[in-house]
């Protein structure tokens, strides 16, 4: 597909950035060419000749070297099976194009290691070694910081993956291909290559879309095999390279029981707005995590019984293991053994036997690191540390990471399903409904039944009408908790929490179900006006003494991107979340609580998704300490996680930037700075509402011009796209809400309202002046800027036009011709800042990378907007190659775009 070195371009790179970067390219051009050589083999030369010319058309027109309705016409003409064709070949390119970069991540981070070249990678270890010798940081200082470092990673399955798990695994194999091509003999090329050209030629014969929704179950697996294959051996290779480094700077080894960095997961969990996921399929995900932990280790469990045949042991170990002549195998058969007890154990209880045999199973950490550590001392103490430095090393840390659940589950539920149980169980009670109380009276009547020592309820009331399926399934939760290991799960998330009477319900309930080691109680602030009023809720919950004594002096909280820039733009939900997150570190010094954070981030920046380095040392100061709660969602898991060499990139990255935001903490705002972000603030919220809130055509304009209705129809999630059936934009979830502005490339959620915030310095004396010392000096707003720079650089006014020239009526247009000339003000008001003369000139790779793209995304789009229009005219009627293929055009826009929602 790459005929005329358009992938080949490097123009407008520096000449070290192009010579780096080479090999990037000339990735692209391989896979592209074995595309090309594809479509011809398996759909003809007409087939190839339509697509190139596609491309050159899209080239020629951002070129300005013809008339955008020449691509239009062309696009006009495809029918039928020819359309779907010429769609999935740039779907495939695309993600395709992807693959080569990741890869060369990998290949960049491994040539710096390699060269060990000065200075370091930002945001690599050594880096940050640097950083700190500079500083001075005090070798113990460091060390106690490691000692304390926490940091998770929560996966989530919000409906943004839009590409099938079969495919995933061929691309996967493309790319470790890529990777053996780099070491390969000119021979071993040749035989590489053309096991790539069949793996491109596979990809192209698979389905990209899948045509049934995932269960909740089936992203939990999902998550599972993102463990399976990557991170279970990416964290322990990440860990003795952490490990090396830090006794280079300390002296101090990493304890084998330290676990710097652990993953949750919220798949299977998360019941907030999705009726899928009930207290069985909770249940039933915890058990499948089990039964991954336990095959997973008997996979170790049996490599180090072949693998330690030696005789010396320590007296401590030949006691456990008797009279053996090989004292270590029989200490792990004695493992083996229990782990496959263990396994069938689980697989009865999936297959519906309660009463399975439960009889010397491994059912906590402590009886899987006992015998394993056991065997670490002894070869140690028997001068063979050597030995024990190798695979039982990592079998530990594992151990130390994932533990026999695997990952640790949270719970999150809207706050209005709490109080609903709890008007059912008051009203049965004869107490009235706990929904009409005031804050004082449900905090009163929470602490005193906290302390009670007689039961909230019993079966009289279960077994009553008072008690509904709604009320019952809450209940059922909390039992399903009650009923598990409590390292099967992490924290209870409270969506929509208002007040400390949200936490409160929660605790009580947990008490109610009989949860004998309550989970800790998270309250997630969302809305604007929810994170503005989060300090307060947080300073009165802890000055309850009846629930300061349930704590342990720990509190976390966790934070909203998503629905608060929904709420309130970009731009005022970013301040909004950094004011919150510094009045709460605030709060709970005052009274001596440790505060973790928990960041509820998405894939794109209005959703809060930033670089990881950027994104941490952005934060206000003192707000980290070490420990960091994050999700990562939807696509995000597989482009940070889905290749080992990158996993292992990004565990550093977290790392090194949760350590360098704790000692060398970032720059705090001097007043002048608050006060004009209070003013920009103000004026982008106002901007950003007189638009989604006030303008009465808003609505239509969305779901006209955009892909929103269709999104809907895609397979992508378990959860539904909207919180309520009806509704409207405030029903729909910030995801799809974010997507389809994506899809159109008009990108409004990050921008709209900056416009405003930006132009209203003109009037300030010297608010010019202040931002340049801001965007010089100050780390969060220099990731503002940055943020908004990247998407703007990935914006087309062009683009959504022509969805609008399409889709629209001219009631609307006016609408449209409005919040285009709003974006081209942003993006001049932007390099007015900045002081460049385009977007993205201190990047020169993402400028190329966006520009590769471009001829490919450009006939996506305009495939997009003719297939919309055709499958609503045809509405019932639809042709299914048409609805196919407008699928294909989401995903394939998606791959170009780097991210969705």
């Amino acid at each position: 597909m790459v005929e005329d070195g358009s992938a080949r371009s490097t123009q407008g790179m520096p000449d070290g950035v192009a010579v780096a970067n080479a090999p990037l390219r000339d990735d692209v051009r391989l896979l592209g060419e074995m595309l090309g050589d594809t479509l011809r083999e398996h759909g003809g030369d007409a087939l190839f000749r339509r697509v190139e010319t596609l491309r050159r058309l899209a080239r020629d027109v951002r070129a300005g070297r013809i008339d955008a309705e020449a691509l239009r016409a062309d696009v006009a003409q495809l029918h039928g099976d020819e359309l779907l064709h010429v769609v999935r070949a740039f779907n495939q390119f695309l993600n395709l194009a992807n693959i080569a970069e990741q890869h060369h991540r990998v290949r960049v981070r491994r040539a710096a290691a390699d060269a060990c070249r000065l200075p370091p990678p930002e945001g690599s270890l050594p880096a940050l070694a640097a950083a700190l010798q500079r500083a001075g940081t005090a070798p113990a200082t460091l060390a106690q910081c490691v000692r304390e470092l926490r940091i998770e990673l929560v996966l989530t399955a919000h409906p943004t993956e839009v590409t099938r798990r079969t495919l995933m695994h061929k691309y996967d194999a493309i790319a470790a291909h890529l990777a053996q091509r780099d070491l390969a003999s000119p021979t071993e090329r040749q035989r590489i290559e053309a096991s790539l050209r069949r793996l491109v030629c596979a990809a192209w014969h698979t389905d990209e879309i899948r045509r049934e929704r995932p269960s909740p179950v089936d992203e939990a697996k999902w998550g599972f095999a993102t463990i399976e294959q990557t991170l279970w051996q990416a964290l322990p290779d990440f860990l003795r390279e952490f490990d090396g480094w830090l006794r280079a700077q300390t002296g101090d080894a990493l304890p084998l029981d330290a676990a710097p960095v652990r993953i949750a997961s919220w798949m299977g969990g998360d019941r907030d707005g999705n009726p899928s996921v009930t207290h069985a399929v909770t249940r039933e995900v915890i058990l499948l995590a089990r039964w991954q932990a336990a095959d997973l280790f008997l996979r170790d469990v049996e490599r180090l019984q072949s693998e330690l045949s030696m005789h010396a042991a320590s007296a401590s170990l030949r006691r456990q293991a008797g009279d053996a002549r090989e004292p270590y195998r029989a200490l792990m058969k004695s493992l083996r053994d229990r782990l496959r007890r263990t396994r069938a154990h689980i697989e009865a209880l999936l297959a519906g036997a309660e009463a399975a045999d439960a009889v010397d199973l491994v059912e906590s950490d402590a009886q899987l690191r006992e015998p394993l550590q056991l065997a670490f001392d002894s070869l140690c103490e028997c001068g063979m540390a050597r030995i024990a430095d190798g695979l039982l090393t990592d079998v530990l840390r594992r151990v130390a990471t994932f533990g026999c659940c695997l990952v640790r589950l949270d719970v999150r539920q809207e706050s209005a399903r709490h109080a609903d149980a709890l008007a059912a169980i008051t009203g049965w009670l004869g107490l009235g409904d706990y929904r009409d109380w005031d804050e004082a009276r449900r905090q009163a009547f929470l602490l005193a039944e906290l302390d009670s020592r007689r039961p909230l309820f019993g079966e009289d009331f279960t077994a009553s009408p008072a008690c509904d399926a709604a009320v019952h399934e809450v209940l059922a939760t909390f039992r399903t908790i009650a009923t598990q290991p409590r390292d099967a799960f992490g924290a209870y998330v409270i969506s929509m929490a208002h007040a400390p009477s949200d936490v409160l319900a929660v605790c009580l309930l947990q008490k109610a179900a009989g949860v004998r080691e309550a989970l800790p109680v998270v309250p997630l602030f969302e809305t604007l006006a929810d994170l503005d009023a989060a300090p307060a809720t947080i300073d009165a919950l802890l000055a309850l003494p009846g629930y300061r004594a349930r704590i342990a002096g720990y509190q976390q909280v966790m934070i909203g991107y998503s629905d608060s820039a929904k709420d309130a733009g970009y731009l005022a939900a970013s301040w909004a979340q950094y004011r919150a997150q510094e009045a709460l570190a605030a709060v709970c010094g005052r009274h001596d609580v440790r505060l973790e954070l928990f960041h509820g981030r998405g894939g794109s920046v209005s959703r809060g998704g930033t670089p990881t380095r950027q994104a941490l040392l952005s934060q206000p100061p003192g707000s980290l300490r070490g420990r960091l709660r994050v999700t990562e969602q939807g696509e995000m898991i597989r482009f940070k996680f889905g290749l080992p060499g990158i996993a292992q990139e990004n565990l550093e990255l977290y790392v090194a930037a949760t350590l360098e935001a704790t000692l060398l903490p970032p720059r705090a705002p001097v007043p002048a700075w608050r006060a004009l972000m209070d003013g920009m603030a103000a004026a982008s919220l106002a901007g950003y509402r007189a638009v989604v809130r006030d303008e009465p055509r808003f609505v239509d304009y969305l779901r006209c011009v955009t892909p929103e209705q269709e999104l809907a129809t895609l397979a992508l999630g378990s959860r539904p796209a909207k919180r309520r059936a009806e509704g409207g934009l405030e029903s729909l979830r910030a995801i799809p809400w974010v997507f389809a502005w994506t899809q159109v490339r008009l990108m409004l959620p990050a921008w709209l309202g900056t416009d405003t915030a930006l132009a209203g310095l003109r009037e300030q004396p010297g608010g010019r002046a202040d931002v340049a010392d801001m965007l010089a000096q100050w780390p969060y707003f220099q990731a503002v800027i940055d943020m908004l720079e990247m998407v703007l650089a990935k914006s087309e006014p062009g683009i959504a036009a022509h969805y609008e020239a399409v889709l629209a009526g001219p009631a609307l247009q006016p609408l449209g011709a409005r919040l285009r000339e709003r974006l081209a003000d942003t993006v001049a008001q932007v390099l007015a800042l900045t002081g460049r003369a385009s977007l993205l000139e201190n990047n020169p790779v993402m400028q190329w990378s966006i520009a590769v793209r471009n001829p490919y995304t450009d006939p996506l789009h305009l495939l997009q907007a003719e297939l919309i229009r055709r499958h609503r005219a045809a509405g019932a009627e639809a042709d299914p190659a048409v609805d196919l293929a407008l699928k294909v055009t989401i995903a394939g826009i998606a791959a170009g775009m780097r991210n969705t929602g």
